[in-house]
């Protein structure tokens, strides 16, 4: 099914989308006029009613046959990846991997958890009654995803709602839509009902228009911190679930596995071109440690290719654009001019941005308290695991942190005072399980993405209570 058949034509602007590493034209697709958000909402609204008239097994059976879609054309999938979003072959096809099981897993969500039984009579007074309570659908959501995972991170929203038996407005990134328009035609093929997810592709103003519209019920939202407090401005009285990207510290103790270590940290620290908001951008050393792992991780860091990302060998592939690699060139120039050294990288080459590696980077600099969102990592020696710690909790938002050591002691206290959504134990920062609650901490901390904690996200209790007494 082509692409225009996915989506509501509205407007007759189109966005073109450009390969990032040669900037040739890959496709275009058709832009979606904000002022039209009441016929998408209308048409939103007849796919919440077809999808919670959907039977549970019929649910599971559309998702597990769009998996099954997605899997025999897994090279294909994996392609559009490198195509529109720069990524490595290597890195597209894990990905595309993760999304069938995204799915997967989505479609035993829709099976399961459907509610329980309320123990009525365990309350005095409440004797004779009994009762249960179910998980409804919430209704329309709205879904905003970005360009980094253009298409697991598709799938993380979908899934789970379609699995609760609502309808989406589907706002996939303007920069990387083509993988989105074809998990949605995977759906469809499925025999998911074409109402059921509307895709709509723009700026800002769409963006604006399919969250505030009253009918819309949660907004699931990926993307930056910017974006997430507009989005919170903006909304109105709905659920809101944002993922608003971190700044992962790694701690790594002098009774590690070194080789183990260093290799976790360098794949962690610039996979997908350091894309990634999981990804190890401040990795702390014990000071004992700290010259040794430093010449292993910036001679590691050195053997990695960048350049073109279709080849199998390729480890690092461009940025998502020519502006993206500018905006980290900027923000390590700014470091180096307050004191931070660097150790390898600091060179682009249009939207290709070479691995770079700092130390000596200032605690008051903005690269150490913000989101870098590209191949860039910092080195620092600490003293004590309670400055590794401090120096781990210092940005005011945290996705994921790692600790690599041997001690369980030291591990388990560590993952007990670092405040992050999840502590990987001797890995690195940016492993994620699909099935597992995923989100942030501290300042705009919102929800969970996961299968199984979208799934609730996207659905609301609903209690029925029988009265026995006949008196």
């Amino acid at each position: 099914m082509s692409a225009t058949k996915l989506r509501v034509a509205i407007g007759v602007d189109t966005i073109s989308v450009d390969n990032p590493y040669d900037g040739s034209l890959i496709g275009s697709v058709d832009v979606t006029d904000a002022s039209k958000i009441n016929e998408l909402v209308a048409r939103a609204r007849q796919g919440a009613e077809l999808s919670r008239d959907l039977p549970r097994h019929r649910r599971a059976s559309i998702l597990e046959t769009a998996a099954r879609i997605v899997e025999s054309r897994r090279d294909a999938f994996a392609r559009t990846i490198v195509l529109e979003a720069g990524k490595t072959i290597v890195q597209a096809r894990k990905e595309v991997f993760r999304c069938v099981n995204t799915l997967r897993l989505s479609a035993e969500e829709a099976k399961r958890n459907a509610g329980e039984i309320v123990p009525f009579d365990a309350y005095a007074g409440s004797e004779n009654r009994q009762g249960w309570f179910t998980r409804e659908p919430l209704g329309i959501i709205t879904a905003i995803t970005p360009y980094n995972d253009p298409l697991n991170l598709v799938a993380h929203k979908l899934g789970p709602a379609i699995a609760g038996g609502n309808s989406v407005l589907l706002k996939p990134s303007e920069l990387t839509p083509l993988s989105a328009i074809n998990l949605v035609g995977a759906l469809i093929e499925a025999g998911l009902p074409q109402e059921v997810i509307t895709v709509a592709i723009g700026g800002p103003d769409l963006g604006k228009a399919l969250v505030s519209a009253r009918e819309v019920r949660m907004v699931s939202f990926t993307g930056g911190f910017a974006t997430g407090e507009a989005i919170s401005r903006t909304a109105g009285l709905k659920k809101l679930a944002m993922e608003l990207g971190g700044n992962a510290p790694v701690i790594v103790m002098d009774d590690c596995d070194f080789d183990k270590a260093v290799e976790a940290c360098v794949s962690g620290a610039f996979w997908a071109a350091g894309q990634n908001c999981i990804g190890a951008q401040r990795i702390l050393v014990q000071a004992g440690l700290y010259e040794r792992f430093r010449d292993a991780f910036v001679a590691a860091t050195k053997k990695l290719k960048a350049g073109e990302p279709s080849q199998q060998d390729t480890d690092v592939g461009p940025m998502i654009s020519k502006q993206a690699a500018e905006r980290a060139e900027a923000a390590v120039n700014a470091a180096l001019d307050v004191g931070a050294r660097l150790l390898c990288g600091h060179r682009r080459e249009g939207a290709l941005y070479y691995p770079t590696v700092l130390e000596a980077t200032p605690p008051t600099c903005g690269l150490w308290h913000e989101e870098v969102f590209a191949p860039v990592v910092m080195l620092a020696p600490f003293s004590s695991l309670d400055e590794a710690i401090n120096m781990a909790n210092d940005p005011e938002y945290s996705l994921h942190a790692a600790i690599f050591t041997n001690n369980l002691f030291v591990a388990l206290e560590a993952a007990g005072r670092i405040e992050a959504g999840g502590v990987m134990i001797n890995d690195s920062s940016d492993y994620r399980f699909d099935a597992m609650p995923f989100g942030g901490f501290k300042y705009g901390s919102m929800g969970r993405e996961g299968v199984r904690f979208a799934y609730e996200e996207m659905t609301q209790p609903k209690v029925v209570c029988i009265n026995r007494d006949k008196g």
